[in-house]
């Protein structure tokens, strides 16, 4: 069952000996690094590490290359995303879903970083954290990205699509998608 009464997939707790241990999780999901330079887009894929924790996704972001603009989208787990965009002021950060804060280091990293407390554990309703207006200099205003996160139905890479499709890169971002 997808945002509805999320389901907890970082960690699970296992009894040994009368110890409680956490056990982490493999995390599943893709982490893209997308930039248009000249008129183009070019999309790759980032170390898979860049899902784990934001300062991976961001070191590996800011070996990119680029006189345009650089951004990641990060899908995690077939539960949320994250957008992050690199600037020498810091990044510019979404987080589709602040209860993934919960349960995901990733998370927690972006509300860090952004200064946010994480929800409270019996809250189950699913709102974005961050800059909704941190694509809009590339087609995607802020308030249609909020109709896309606000789509809670869609897994995150099918959400991604959607920016990928409104801000122009789709066909890049499928091929990417179909070599991961």
């Amino acid at each position: 069952m997808r945002r509805f009464g999320r389901t907890v997939r970082a960690f699970r707790m296992r009894a040994e000996y009368g110890v409680r241990m956490a056990v982490q999780e493999p995390i599943t999901g893709f982490a893209v690094a997308v930039v248009r330079e000249d008129g183009r887009w070019r999309c790759s894929s980032l170390d898979p590490g860049a899902l784990a924790e934001l300062d991976a996704a961001i070191t590996e972001l800011g070996k990119l290359r680029s006189t345009g603009a650089a951004f990641g989208l990060l899908a995690i787990d077939d539960e949320f995303f994250v957008i992050v965009r690199p600037s020498p002021r810091g990044p510019s950060l979404l987080l589709s879903d602040a209860a993934a804060a919960l349960d995901y280091d990733i998370a927690a990293d972006v509300l860090d970083v952004l200064r946010v407390d994480p929800p409270d554990e019996d809250d189950d309703a699913v709102w974005p954290e961050g800059d909704l207006e941190i694509l809009t200099d590339l087609g995607l205003p802020g308030a249609e990205l909020e109709v896309i996160v606000g789509e809670v139905d869609l897994y995150p890479d099918e959400q991604l699509q959607m920016v990928a499709q409104r801000c122009g890169f789709a066909a890049e971002f499928a091929k990417i998608l179909d070599e991961i």
